[in-house]
């Protein structure tokens, strides 16, 4: 259900509903978003076993995790266009829980853990050089997302939350991939 409740019109219709009962929509979102990597797992290995470490289900459940983060991170950041509106016509989210001021805190907490997993991922997968040269991208570019989100302007909050997080996405695949295809430059393997 989740995953088809994320794609298209369903997703934007449970996120609003979301918005009328609940402050944690991004949560909500994150989350079914989330399944993806774990639903790729399965689909590619057939099941879920623990060790060896390069089989292992903790991988893909620490890509869901970094999934949920960052989708939290970026909706709050996307979510402060909404707050006026969101308290006039009491809607929900943890920008309106929170206020702005907090909510960006939230926003930054929650990509740098995100980040750390990333991290985590990388190390348990054995990967090396492209990968943790592509997470310094991310995460110069998760800290300049913050810093244009904190001016609260439509015009920087578009390139912070659409520019840098197309970057952000396109870098990780891109290493993901170079990794995965060239593993004689791997750790431990």
């Amino acid at each position: 259900m989740f995953l088809f409740v994320a794609g298209g019109a369903p997703g934007r219709l449970f996120y609003s509903l979301t918005k009328r009962f609940t402050d944690f929509t991004h949560v909500f979102l994150g989350v079914a978003l989330a399944l993806a990597p774990i639903g790729a797992w399965l689909a590619v290995k057939g099941e879920f076993v623990w060790l060896p470490m390069k089989d292992s289900a903790l991988l893909p459940i620490l890509l869901a995790v970094a999934v949920v983060l960052w989708l939290i991170g970026f909706d709050i950041i996307y979510a402060l266009q909404d707050y006026e509106f969101d308290r006039r016509n009491n809607l929900h989210s943890l920008v309106v829980r929170w206020g702005p001021r907090n909510a960006l805190t939230g926003a930054f907490l929650s990509h740098m853990i995100m980040w750390g997993v990333l991290v985590a991922f990388g190390l348990l997968s054995g990967f090396r050089l492209a990968y943790f040269t592509g997470l310094l991208i991310i995460l110069v570019s998760l800290l300049l997302e913050h810093w244009l989100a904190r001016w609260r302007d439509q015009k920087w909050i578009d390139v912070a939350f659409f520019r840098l997080n197309a970057l952000i996405s396109l870098v990780f695949l891109a290493v993901t991939v170079a990794e995965v295809m060239f593993p004689n430059f791997r750790f431990g393997r």
